[in-house]
């Protein structure tokens, strides 16, 4: 059973204690106990705890630093959404193949933003540039916020935020169940609730950290029921022996959980496992013993648009993991969306 975060050391920006939130959860940490220090910035960030760079990475991923976010112009979030929005940047999870090991190089603490308002202020003058068209928002970009919201709640004044909104909507995606603090979030529908799942064996080999399947679906369940439309990302979609059989499973389990009702409205993102030299370079040193295949020789390389190029399935790979779980949705799930393969 993954218990909901508590982190080991927390850090609090001096500007962070001008905003309601950054006091009220200064106050929390001190009555939980927890060693609280201070930090000019997040950059100022030194001495983790550890004897070495293995221990520190471990001790870093369960740092949650208090801070401002200074940056108030927001990402492009192609193709799940047109913007991120940012309210934390960082993950408890240690999943092997994640992405945010080369974004967040050496820093990968947890770093969570008290000036909400402005952040939300900020979406508010997005949605009016583009009005009347739909804004889609999406808050899971640099981080799992499911993860950390049961303290913060940043991403229930969001939902409830986007609740009232004309013209924006709201999504994120997590692999946490700890989501009872937003089923009573007055959303209005106007926010997709995302879970990302895999067959069982990616999960127990290189989701450390993380809810099992089991609790991940039923804690959807429990989110179809409190009205959200709901999606799933199935990512990253990795061949291993028996690969088709352990999809299949994981979409009857699906099928057989969820009330029938969200069954309609339901999406499904589907991404391959896919890898960058950066990357390779940091996960076989963060995660030593991991068994995720990573030779370029096996794959195909695909140009970036940063200039950075991924390692994917070959064709022929591609085209039958595509083939096959599109066979599965549309067994299971034949009115769901498929909103994208990548």
């Amino acid at each position: 059973m993954i218990k909901p975060f508590v982190p080991q050391l927390v850090y609090i920006e001096p500007q962070a204690l001008e905003y309601e939130l950054g006091r009220e959860l200064k106050e929390k940490f001190e009555k939980m106990g927890l060693e609280i220090r201070e930090t000019t910035s997040h950059n100022q960030v030194r001495n983790i705890p550890g004897d070495n760079d293995f221990q520190k990475y471990r001790t870093a991923k369960s740092t949650l630093v208090v801070g401002v976010r200074r940056t108030l112009k927001f990402d492009t979030s192609k193709p799940s959404a047109e913007y991120a929005i940012p309210f934390a940047t960082g993950c408890m999870g240690h999943c092997h193949y994640c992405y945010l090991q080369t974004t967040m190089g050496s820093k990968p603490y947890i770093r969570t933003y008290v000036n909400t308002d402005e952040i939300l202020e900020a979406a508010q003058k997005y949605m009016d540039e583009r009005a009347p068209e739909i804004t889609r928002f999406e808050a899971s970009c640099t981080s799992d916020i499911v993860g950390i919201d049961h303290l913060t709640h940043s991403l229930k004044r969001a939902i409830e935020f986007f609740g009232k909104s004309d013209f924006g909507k709201l999504r994120f995606v997590t692999k946490f169940h700890h989501v009872d603090h937003l089923l009573d979030a007055e959303h209005n529908g106007r926010t997709r609730f995302r879970f990302s799942v895999n067959a069982d064996f990616i999960i127990k080999n290189f989701e450390p950290g993380t809810s099992p399947l089991q609790q991940r679906i039923e804690a959807a369940a429990k989110v179809a029921h409190a009205g959200y439309p709901l999606g799933f990302i199935v990512a990253p979609i990795y061949l291993h022996e028996g690969w088709q059989e352990g999809y299949k499973k994981m979409f009857v389990t699906l099928n057989e959980t969820l009330p029938a009702e969200a069954k309609k409205d339901v999406t499904f993102e589907l991404i391959q496992h896919r890898f960058t030299k950066p990357a390779k370079r940091v996960i076989e040193k963060n995660y030593p013993m991991t068994k995720l295949e990573l030779d370029e020789e096996k794959r195909k390389y695909k140009w970036g648009k940063y200039g950075i190029g991924k390692y994917v399935y070959q064709t022929d790979e591609q085209e039958e993991i595509k083939e096959t779980l599109y066979s599965y949705i549309h067994e299971y799930f034949p009115d769901a969306k498929i909103e994208y393969f990548t």
